[in-house]
């Protein structure tokens, strides 16, 4: 299985990841820590060090810089963490949009199946990952969840970078998980929407033209200034690098942000949405 930013599953772990986890695993039980502990001094939660101990998700650099001091400073998570890699031919082209996500200054994205994964709120998250199919069990639910809410630290840790979001109108309309869940996510993305370097654009639930009409796209720009663009369907996704390619979807962007409502007129909609649940 390949690993989007979306709905699709984690990809399956390799022997190194696992490898890599026991150490921390060994290294953290060594030091007295529970994991709990060990996540407040890293700055995760204790489900994504409970996810990366049993080898399900990657360790973050970051994570690794601060569990060494923590974890008695030997430099066996430096050396050891650059021969941690996923089962070969296994979403290589998703760890490649991922680290370039973490260093972009501009994220655009455009989803027409789903609230975008930054967007989303533990409850409709949970909603989503409740209905896969093949069922998840608790343990993988809870890893999921560690790792959408971690990504979504980049809304407010990556403060000069440019987001920008063109969501449909329907998928607030569909009040995925019930009414009480659709308010709470109405009232998250209205937080979000305040943040200075996010736009929110609702494509009206009726439109005589549209841009989007081919799928779901997301865009970066690198601090070189570099554009790439990912795309992700079922059990698939696709890093695109090519300049020609990423242009015809730059300009589908464009045109749909054209289309969508403004982020104002979009905020303004939402409010209505959420006064009338």
């Amino acid at each position: 299985m390949v690993a989007g930013t979306g709905g699709v599953g984690e990809p399956e772990p390799s022997d190194s990841m696992r490898t890599f986890g026991a150490v921390v695993q060994a290294l953290r039980e060594h030091a007295g820590l529970s994991r709990e502990q060990l996540g407040k001094h890293v700055r995760y939660s204790k489900h994504m060090v409970a996810s990366i101990e049993v080898g399900r998700r990657m360790p973050p650099e970051d994570f690794v810089e601060r569990a060494e001091p923590v974890l008695g400073d030997t430099g066996a998570l430096r050396r050891s963490v650059p021969h941690v890699v996923r089962k070969p031919g296994l979403a290589r082209w998703f760890r490649e949009w991922a680290r370039l996500e973490r260093e972009a200054v501009s994220l655009y994205t455009y989803e027409c199946r789903l609230i975008p994964g930054l967007l989303q709120t533990e409850a409709y998250a949970r909603t989503l990952f409740g209905h896969r199919l093949p069922p998840l069990d608790d343990a993988e639910i809870e890893a999921q969840w560690a790792a959408r809410s971690e990504r979504q630290r980049l809304l407010v840790e990556r403060s000069h970078t440019a987001f920008s979001f063109v969501v449909e109108e329907h998928q607030f309309v569909r009040r995925m998980g019930g009414d009480e869940v659709t308010r709470g996510l109405i009232d998250h993305v209205l937080e979000v929407a305040r943040l200075r370097n996010v736009e929110v654009q609702v494509m009206p639930l009726v439109r005589e033209t549209h841009a989007g009409t081919d799928g779901p796209m997301r865009l970066l720009e690198t601090p070189e200034n570099r554009w790439y663009a990912y795309n992700e369907g079922q059990e698939s996704g696709q890093l695109i690098s090519d300049p020609k390619a990423v242009s015809v979807l730059q300009r589908r962007y464009a045109r749909m942000c054209a289309q969508a409502l403004s982020p104002e007129d979009s905020v303004s909609l939402l409010q209505r949405m959420r006064g009338s649940l």
